[in-house]
Protein backbone atom coordinates (compact mmCIF):
# COMPACT_ATOMS: atom_id res chain seq x y z
CA UNK A 1 0.00 0.00 0.00
CA UNK A 2 2.89 2.38 0.75
CA UNK A 3 4.08 2.17 -2.87
CA UNK A 4 0.60 3.00 -4.10
CA UNK A 5 0.63 6.38 -2.38
CA UNK A 6 4.30 7.22 -2.70
CA UNK A 7 3.54 10.08 -5.10
CA UNK A 8 1.41 11.70 -2.39
CA UNK A 9 4.06 11.53 0.32
CA UNK A 10 7.04 12.82 -1.64
CA UNK A 11 6.98 15.73 -4.07
CA UNK A 12 8.91 13.65 -6.57
CA UNK A 13 9.78 10.00 -6.36
CA UNK A 14 13.45 10.81 -7.02
CA UNK A 15 13.86 12.54 -3.67
CA UNK A 16 13.60 11.41 -0.06
CA UNK A 17 11.78 13.99 2.08
CA UNK A 18 14.27 13.80 4.94
CA UNK A 19 17.24 14.19 2.62
CA UNK A 20 15.69 17.28 1.09
CA UNK A 21 15.14 18.68 4.58
CA UNK A 22 18.76 17.98 5.56
CA UNK A 23 19.99 19.70 2.41
CA UNK A 24 17.89 22.74 3.29
CA UNK A 25 19.38 22.77 6.78
CA UNK A 26 22.89 22.65 5.34
CA UNK A 27 22.08 25.69 3.21
CA UNK A 28 20.80 27.49 6.31
CA UNK A 29 23.99 26.61 8.14
CA UNK A 30 26.04 28.06 5.28
CA UNK A 31 23.98 31.25 5.29
CA UNK A 32 24.65 31.60 9.00
CA UNK A 33 28.39 31.04 8.64
CA UNK A 34 29.06 33.23 5.58
CA UNK A 35 28.02 36.77 6.43
CA UNK A 36 27.41 38.02 2.86
CA UNK A 37 25.02 35.12 2.28
CA UNK A 38 23.20 35.83 5.53
CA UNK A 39 22.97 39.52 4.67
CA UNK A 40 21.51 38.71 1.25
CA UNK A 41 18.97 36.30 2.75
CA UNK A 42 17.95 38.92 5.27
CA UNK A 43 17.45 41.50 2.54
CA UNK A 44 15.18 39.13 0.62
CA UNK A 45 13.20 37.48 3.39
CA UNK A 46 13.46 39.31 6.69
CA UNK A 47 10.08 40.22 8.20
CA UNK A 48 8.95 43.52 9.72
CA UNK A 49 9.53 43.87 13.45
CA UNK A 50 6.55 44.07 15.79
CA UNK A 51 7.93 43.63 19.33
CA UNK A 52 6.09 41.72 22.03
CA UNK A 53 7.00 40.68 25.57
CA UNK A 54 5.96 37.12 26.51
CA UNK A 55 7.28 34.99 29.42
CA UNK A 56 9.28 38.06 30.35
CA UNK A 57 11.21 37.79 27.05
CA UNK A 58 11.22 40.40 24.29
CA UNK A 59 10.35 38.95 20.85
CA UNK A 60 10.95 40.98 17.69
CA UNK A 61 7.69 39.51 16.40
CA UNK A 62 5.26 36.76 17.42
CA UNK A 63 6.17 34.20 14.74
CA UNK A 64 8.61 31.43 15.60
CA UNK A 65 10.08 28.28 14.08
CA UNK A 66 8.86 25.16 15.87
CA UNK A 67 11.07 22.41 17.20
CA UNK A 68 11.90 19.64 14.78
CA UNK A 69 13.26 21.77 11.94
CA UNK A 70 16.70 22.40 13.46
CA UNK A 71 17.12 19.42 15.74
CA UNK A 72 20.74 19.94 16.74
CA UNK A 73 21.20 23.70 16.48
CA UNK A 74 23.29 23.69 13.33
CA UNK A 75 21.14 26.00 11.22
CA UNK A 76 19.46 28.52 13.51
CA UNK A 77 21.79 31.40 12.62
CA UNK A 78 20.88 31.16 8.94
CA UNK A 79 17.23 30.40 9.64
CA UNK A 80 17.03 33.59 11.70
CA UNK A 81 17.39 35.49 8.39
CA UNK A 82 13.88 34.35 7.46
CA UNK A 83 12.36 36.83 9.90
CA UNK A 84 11.51 34.64 12.88
CA UNK A 85 11.10 36.24 16.28
CA UNK A 86 12.18 33.00 17.92
CA UNK A 87 13.57 29.62 16.95
CA UNK A 88 13.09 26.46 18.99
CA UNK A 89 15.93 23.95 18.64
CA UNK A 90 15.43 20.24 19.25
CA UNK A 91 14.09 17.97 20.40
CA UNK A 92 17.40 17.41 22.25
CA UNK A 93 18.12 14.33 24.35
CA UNK A 94 20.98 13.89 26.85
CA UNK A 95 23.01 11.75 24.43
CA UNK A 96 23.09 11.61 20.66
CA UNK A 97 20.64 9.16 19.11
CA UNK A 98 19.74 8.06 15.61
CA UNK A 99 15.98 8.01 16.02
CA UNK A 100 13.67 5.57 14.30
CA UNK A 101 14.52 3.64 11.11
CA UNK A 102 14.19 5.40 7.76
CA UNK A 103 12.15 6.26 5.78
CA UNK A 104 10.41 8.24 8.50
CA UNK A 105 9.26 11.52 6.92
CA UNK A 106 6.41 11.53 4.38
CA UNK A 107 5.07 14.57 2.55
CA UNK A 108 1.41 14.76 1.65
CA UNK A 109 1.67 17.52 -0.93
CA UNK A 110 -1.98 17.36 -1.92
CA UNK A 111 -2.98 18.33 1.63
CA UNK A 112 -0.10 20.55 2.76
CA UNK A 113 0.78 18.02 5.44
CA UNK A 114 3.62 15.84 6.69
CA UNK A 115 3.67 12.55 8.58
CA UNK A 116 6.81 11.86 10.57
CA UNK A 117 7.99 9.16 12.93
CA UNK A 118 11.46 10.57 13.58
CA UNK A 119 11.92 9.55 17.21
CA UNK A 120 14.10 12.49 18.38
CA UNK A 121 17.19 12.05 16.16
CA UNK A 122 19.75 14.59 17.36
CA UNK A 123 23.44 14.96 18.19
CA UNK A 124 22.96 15.19 21.94
CA UNK A 125 23.06 17.83 24.65
CA UNK A 126 26.80 18.46 24.59
CA UNK A 127 26.89 19.09 20.83
CA UNK A 128 23.88 21.42 20.94
CA UNK A 129 25.29 23.32 23.91
CA UNK A 130 28.45 23.99 21.90
CA UNK A 131 26.34 25.39 19.04
CA UNK A 132 24.64 27.79 21.43
CA UNK A 133 27.98 29.14 22.63
CA UNK A 134 28.75 30.47 19.15
CA UNK A 135 27.86 33.93 17.89
CA UNK A 136 24.11 34.39 18.12
CA UNK A 137 21.87 36.55 15.93
CA UNK A 138 20.82 39.81 17.48
CA UNK A 139 17.19 40.08 18.65
CA UNK A 140 16.52 36.34 18.25
CA UNK A 141 14.93 34.43 21.14
CA UNK A 142 16.23 30.85 21.25
CA UNK A 143 14.33 28.02 22.89
CA UNK A 144 15.47 24.45 23.38
CA UNK A 145 12.95 21.63 23.24
CA UNK A 146 14.05 18.77 25.53
CA UNK A 147 13.02 15.12 25.67
CA UNK A 148 13.89 11.81 27.24
CA UNK A 149 16.34 9.34 25.70
CA UNK A 150 14.56 6.53 23.86
CA UNK A 151 16.51 3.97 25.93
CA UNK A 152 15.60 5.55 29.29
CA UNK A 153 13.00 3.62 31.33
CA UNK A 154 9.92 5.78 31.71
CA UNK A 155 10.27 5.84 35.49
CA UNK A 156 13.71 7.45 35.08
CA UNK A 157 12.56 10.12 32.62
CA UNK A 158 12.81 12.98 35.16
CA UNK A 159 16.55 12.34 35.39
CA UNK A 160 16.95 13.10 31.67
CA UNK A 161 14.90 16.29 31.84
CA UNK A 162 16.77 17.55 34.91
CA UNK A 163 20.11 16.93 33.21
CA UNK A 164 18.94 18.89 30.18
CA UNK A 165 17.72 21.74 32.37
CA UNK A 166 21.14 21.93 34.02
CA UNK A 167 22.82 21.95 30.60
CA UNK A 168 20.70 24.54 28.83
CA UNK A 169 19.54 26.92 31.57
CA UNK A 170 22.69 29.07 31.11
CA UNK A 171 22.48 28.99 27.29
CA UNK A 172 18.86 29.15 26.11
CA UNK A 173 16.22 31.83 26.54
CA UNK A 174 13.51 29.29 27.37
CA UNK A 175 13.05 25.51 27.57
CA UNK A 176 10.16 23.41 26.28
CA UNK A 177 9.45 20.15 28.09
CA UNK A 178 8.34 17.74 25.37
CA UNK A 179 6.07 15.04 26.82
CA UNK A 180 3.83 14.73 23.77
CA UNK A 181 5.70 13.31 20.78
CA UNK A 182 3.93 10.20 19.49
CA UNK A 183 7.19 8.70 18.21
CA UNK A 184 9.04 7.83 21.46
CA UNK A 185 7.58 4.79 23.27
CA UNK A 186 5.69 5.65 26.49
CA UNK A 187 6.60 9.34 26.32
CA UNK A 188 2.98 10.48 26.20
CA UNK A 189 2.25 8.71 29.50
CA UNK A 190 4.14 11.61 31.11
CA UNK A 191 1.16 13.86 30.26
CA UNK A 192 -0.96 12.08 32.87
CA UNK A 193 -1.62 14.18 35.95
CA UNK A 194 0.52 12.28 38.45
CA UNK A 195 3.67 11.80 36.32
CA UNK A 196 3.40 15.27 34.80
CA UNK A 197 2.98 16.96 38.17
CA UNK A 198 5.95 15.07 39.58
CA UNK A 199 8.13 15.97 36.61
CA UNK A 200 7.19 19.64 36.57
CA UNK A 201 7.61 20.11 40.31
CA UNK A 202 11.08 18.58 40.03
CA UNK A 203 11.96 20.88 37.13
CA UNK A 204 10.75 24.02 38.89
CA UNK A 205 12.58 23.03 42.08
CA UNK A 206 15.81 22.39 40.16
CA UNK A 207 15.49 25.71 38.36
CA UNK A 208 15.21 27.42 41.73
CA UNK A 209 18.14 25.49 43.22
CA UNK A 210 20.51 26.48 40.39
CA UNK A 211 19.48 30.12 40.63
CA UNK A 212 17.92 30.29 37.17
CA UNK A 213 14.82 32.14 36.03
CA UNK A 214 14.62 30.50 32.59
CA UNK A 215 10.98 30.14 31.45
CA UNK A 216 9.73 26.55 31.31
CA UNK A 217 7.04 25.62 28.77
CA UNK A 218 5.20 22.33 28.30
CA UNK A 219 4.28 21.00 24.86
CA UNK A 220 1.00 19.08 24.87
CA UNK A 221 -0.56 16.59 22.48
CA UNK A 222 -3.61 17.45 20.35
CA UNK A 223 -4.94 13.97 21.12
CA UNK A 224 -5.78 14.58 24.81
CA UNK A 225 -9.44 14.17 25.74
CA UNK A 226 -11.17 16.84 27.84
CA UNK A 227 -10.44 15.16 31.17
CA UNK A 228 -6.77 14.57 30.34
CA UNK A 229 -6.38 18.16 29.16
CA UNK A 230 -7.85 19.44 32.42
CA UNK A 231 -5.51 17.22 34.43
CA UNK A 232 -2.45 18.32 32.47
CA UNK A 233 -3.33 22.01 32.78
CA UNK A 234 -3.88 21.67 36.53
CA UNK A 235 -0.47 20.01 36.92
CA UNK A 236 1.11 22.85 34.96
CA UNK A 237 -0.55 25.63 36.91
CA UNK A 238 0.12 23.97 40.28
CA UNK A 239 3.81 23.49 39.48
CA UNK A 240 4.48 27.08 38.41
CA UNK A 241 5.67 26.56 34.83
CA UNK A 242 5.51 29.56 32.53
CA UNK A 243 3.60 28.53 29.43
CA UNK A 244 2.10 25.88 27.18
CA UNK A 245 2.68 25.00 23.55
CA UNK A 246 -0.41 23.69 21.79
CA UNK A 247 0.21 21.38 20.06
CA UNK A 248 2.48 18.56 18.95
CA UNK A 249 1.69 16.32 15.97
CA UNK A 250 -1.41 14.14 16.00
CA UNK A 251 -2.04 10.43 15.59
CA UNK A 252 -5.56 11.18 14.35
CA UNK A 253 -6.33 11.04 10.64
CA UNK A 254 -9.09 13.31 9.32
CA UNK A 255 -11.47 11.64 6.83
CA UNK A 256 -9.80 13.22 3.82
CA UNK A 257 -6.49 11.60 4.79
CA UNK A 258 -7.63 8.02 5.22
CA UNK A 259 -5.44 6.82 2.37
CA UNK A 260 -2.36 7.77 4.41
CA UNK A 261 -3.15 5.38 7.26
CA UNK A 262 -0.51 2.95 6.01
CA UNK A 263 2.18 5.31 7.43
CA UNK A 264 2.58 5.50 11.19
CA UNK A 265 3.62 8.70 12.93
CA UNK A 266 2.47 12.18 13.79
CA UNK A 267 0.56 14.33 11.32
CA UNK A 268 1.33 18.05 11.00
CA UNK A 269 0.35 20.86 8.69
CA UNK A 270 -2.92 22.21 7.30
CA UNK A 271 -5.19 19.33 8.44
CA UNK A 272 -4.18 19.99 12.06
CA UNK A 273 -5.15 23.66 12.06
CA UNK A 274 -8.77 23.37 13.21
CA UNK A 275 -7.82 20.95 15.99
CA UNK A 276 -5.08 23.24 17.23
CA UNK A 277 -7.34 26.29 17.04
CA UNK A 278 -10.01 24.55 19.13
CA UNK A 279 -7.46 23.43 21.72
CA UNK A 280 -6.01 26.94 22.02
CA UNK A 281 -9.54 28.25 22.64
CA UNK A 282 -10.21 25.51 25.20
CA UNK A 283 -6.98 26.16 27.06
CA UNK A 284 -7.56 29.90 27.16
CA UNK A 285 -11.12 29.35 28.43
CA UNK A 286 -9.95 26.96 31.15
CA UNK A 287 -6.91 28.84 32.44
CA UNK A 288 -7.81 32.44 31.71
CA UNK A 289 -4.74 34.66 31.55
CA UNK A 290 -2.63 32.68 34.01
CA UNK A 291 0.04 31.63 31.51
CA UNK A 292 0.73 32.38 27.83
CA UNK A 293 -0.13 29.95 25.02
CA UNK A 294 2.05 29.27 21.99
CA UNK A 295 0.03 27.93 19.05
CA UNK A 296 1.70 25.36 16.78
CA UNK A 297 -0.21 23.42 14.15
CA UNK A 298 -1.31 24.43 10.69
CA UNK A 299 -0.40 28.14 10.87
CA UNK A 300 0.65 29.09 7.36
CA UNK A 301 -0.57 32.61 6.50
CA UNK A 302 -1.78 35.90 7.95
CA UNK A 303 -5.35 34.63 8.29
CA UNK A 304 -4.40 31.56 10.34
CA UNK A 305 -2.05 33.69 12.44
CA UNK A 306 -4.92 36.08 13.18
CA UNK A 307 -7.28 33.26 14.12
CA UNK A 308 -4.78 31.84 16.60
CA UNK A 309 -4.20 35.26 18.12
CA UNK A 310 -7.96 35.82 18.43
CA UNK A 311 -8.29 32.41 20.09
CA UNK A 312 -5.84 33.43 22.80
CA UNK A 313 -2.34 32.57 21.57
CA UNK A 314 0.45 34.96 22.50
CA UNK A 315 2.88 33.48 19.96
CA UNK A 316 2.63 31.15 16.98
CA UNK A 317 5.10 28.63 15.59
CA UNK A 318 5.57 27.33 12.04
CA UNK A 319 7.10 24.19 10.60
CA UNK A 320 5.12 22.44 7.89
CA UNK A 321 3.88 25.73 6.44
CA UNK A 322 7.49 26.79 5.90
CA UNK A 323 8.24 23.51 4.11
CA UNK A 324 5.44 24.05 1.62
CA UNK A 325 5.39 27.84 1.23
CA UNK A 326 9.09 28.62 1.36
CA UNK A 327 11.38 31.23 2.89
CA UNK A 328 9.12 34.26 2.32
CA UNK A 329 6.43 32.87 4.59
CA UNK A 330 7.15 34.91 7.72
CA UNK A 331 7.57 38.11 5.73
CA UNK A 332 4.34 37.48 3.82
CA UNK A 333 2.48 36.73 7.05
CA UNK A 334 3.64 39.85 8.83
CA UNK A 335 3.01 42.08 5.83
CA UNK A 336 -0.45 40.56 5.36
CA UNK A 337 -1.72 41.30 8.87
CA UNK A 338 -4.37 43.93 9.39
CA UNK A 339 -3.13 46.93 11.41
CA UNK A 340 -3.16 46.19 15.12
CA UNK A 341 -3.40 42.39 14.84
CA UNK A 342 0.24 41.54 15.42
CA UNK A 343 0.71 43.62 18.52
CA UNK A 344 -2.74 43.35 20.07
CA UNK A 345 -2.90 42.05 23.63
Amino acid sequence: MADRYKSIFVRTGRYDAERVHNATLRMARLAGAVRPLGWAAGRMWNAPADPAVVFGLRFRNRVGLAAGFDKSGTGYRGLSRLGFGHIEIGTVTPKAQEGNPTPRVFRLDEYGAIINRMGFPNRGAYFVSEQLKKRRPRDLVIGVNIGMQASTPIEDAPRDYLHLLDTFAPLADYLTINVSSPNTPELRTLQAGGPLGELLRAMVARRRSIGSAIPLLVKLSPDLDDSSLDTALKAMLDSGVDGVIATNTTLARPPELTESDDEEGGLSGAPLFSTTLNIVREIRTRIGDEIPIVAAGGVSDAASFTEMRDAGASLVQLYTGLVFKGPRLVRDMMEGLEPGVAHSA
